[in-house]
């Protein structure tokens, strides 16, 4: 693979190669056009499960391209995102697979275009509802979510010996045939819909969202906290004799706009303008991803506590852009647009030993290249005929 390597400031890489400058053409049509299927070969890894891997992907909901300190802002203070950066790569060329909370997360379960699967193109509205032609079709009989029948990775990872677990934002289907359960998740805590009050867990149409295994579950704090301790708990349950894989995907920067001392006696009203996706306060927006990543170190410590953080792939992105209360400068447009601003969005990946810290990467990748990635460090494929789509993004960065 021919590529160019270049020293730039502070001693980071900057990695650029040949073969991917066609994705750049092709990346602001993906939330809207299906695009031709890659046949990339797949060799299957002959590790056992002693030397996989443990993976972590850990996904924001609408953090803008510019809201970290590692991407340039400087009234939000991330020190653990941007220690992660600093210990592994930076990603500046990394978009989601759309340009709304559904397909993203679609495509990176599936390892596949979204357009795929029916229904899933767009976000499913607030309450079960289908927002275009496909989705109120199915809809209408009950079956706008992600179908048992897709492949997950979750799935292929849980069926080779991994630990699996989901324990944050869900918004792959309302019905209890497509809770997370039935997708490979041995473990489950999540936010069905796509955004709720964080503290009484109600959504825009007053549906109660926090539920485990298909089922409504009490609770009580900020969901971001909750979200994390059962994180940490899954954690703390791991040993170094099986892989594990977590999926961390927060509601946070989403709507309705709380920070952690924002708890009230009763849910706010549904017609609340903290509802508003696109109007912030800016000081309860910092407060937001302040939290988000004070819990992120938490979830960083519990890995080193217990020995884990040199075998494990620390992944982090957002799973769209940002709307008008995040900051996604220097780049045009937000949340719902295929501009920049709508798709484009942070990206690191850390990988002790492997990915050499302090790395700047100007790959053009996507968010199905990490499951691409995270198939192959785990060895596994998919038995079914439809190939991964994505690229080893991982595996890239490293022949850098």
């Amino acid at each position: 693979m021919i590529q160019f390597l270049a020293k730039t400031q502070a001693g980071c890489r900057r990695l650029f190669p040949r073969h991917l400058l066609h994705r750049i053409a092709t990346l602001a049509f993906i939330a809207v056009v299906g695009l031709s299927t890659q046949t990339l070969s797949f060799a299957e890894s002959k590790a056992d499960s002693a030397t996989r891997p443990n993976i972590v992907l850990i996904l924001a909901d609408d953090m803008g391209y510019g809201d970290l300190g590692c991407y340039g802002r400087t009234d939000i203070r991330t020190p653990n995102l941007d220690r992660l950066a600093s210990d592994g790569v930076r990603l500046t060329n990394h978009y989601a697979n759309g340009a709304e909370c559904t397909p993203t997360r679609a495509a990176f379960l599936t390892g596949r275009y979204q357009q795929w699967i029916g229904g899933l193109e767009c976000a499913i509205g607030t309450g079960n509802v289908g927002r275009y032609d496909d989705a109120i079709r199915l809809r209408e009989t009950n079956d706008l979510g992600l179908p048992g029948t897709e492949t997950t990775i979750a799935q292929l990872l849980s069926e080779s010996g991994y630990s699996t677990a989901i324990t944050g934002k869900w918004h792959l289907g309302y019905e209890p045939k497509f809770a997370p359960n039935h997708h490979g998740f041995q473990q489950t805590f999540y936010c069905i819909g796509g955004g709720m009050d964080y503290f009484h867990y109600l959504d825009t149409v007053a549906g109660y969202n926090l539920f485990r295994d298909g089922n409504p579950v009490s609770g009580e704090g900020h969901f971001t906290d909750l979200a994390t301790e059962e994180a940490i708990k899954f954690l703390n349950q791991q040993s170094s004799d099986q892989p594990f894989f977590l999926y961390l995907p927060y509601t946070c920067p989403h709507s309705p706009f709380q920070g952690p001392d924002d708890v009230t006696a009763d849910p706010i009203p549904l017609d609340s303008p903290l509802w508003n996706q696109g109007s912030a306060p800016p000081e309860t927006y910092i407060a937001m991803i302040e939290h988000m990543d004070q819990r992120i170190g938490d979830v960083l410590k519990t890995l080193s506590h217990n020995k884990f953080d040199e075998n494990t792939v620390v992944i982090f992105a957002s799973d769209n852009g940002g709307t008008k209360s995040a900051r996604n400068a220097p780049l045009s447009g937000h949340k719902g647009s295929t501009y920049e601003g709508g798709i484009r969005v942070p990206g690191i990946i850390r990988w002790p030993g492997k990915i050499p810290p302090q790395t700047t990467s100007d790959l053009p990748c996507l968010t199905f290249d990490f499951t691409r990635s995270i198939a192959q460090l785990a060895g596994v494929s998919r038995g079914d005929g439809k190939p991964f789509e994505g690229i080893d993004i991982i595996q890239a960065i490293i022949d850098g």
